[in-house]
């Protein structure tokens, strides 16, 4: 799946996928302007990908010292581009990954 791809299903649909992993979950609920859910879903979530979608909801948010500890945590470099090019990056490398591990299982 295309960040192209993702963003129409995001936009046409009305649930979210549960087969998607937690970090594009997030995104996807943040996409759809539910921050509180987005961040719930990543919050206890241990893997890196989770802790980068969860550095860029509190740099959303505007709590920069608590995204900078998630940035961290990720492996991320703190991001100085703009919220929605930073989504953009974030879902194109997480969905780069699914679509790898889909092709080695097939």
């Amino acid at each position: 799946m295309t960040s192209v791809e993702f963003k129409q299903l995001i936009e046409n649909e009305r649930k979210c996928p549960e087969s998607l992993p937690k970090a594009l979950q997030a995104l996807w609920y943040d996409k759809k302007g539910d921050w509180n859910t987005a961040h719930e879903i990543v919050q206890d979530a241990s893997d890196a990908d989770s802790a980068w979608v969860h550095a860029y909801l509190h740099r959303k948010e505007g709590d920069l010292s608590n995204a900078r500890y998630w940035y961290r945590r990720s492996d991320q470099p703190e991001s100085k581009v703009g919220l929605d090019q930073e989504w953009e990056q974030i879902a194109s490398s997480l969905l780069s990954k699914v679509n790898q591990a889909w092709m080695q299982m097939n």
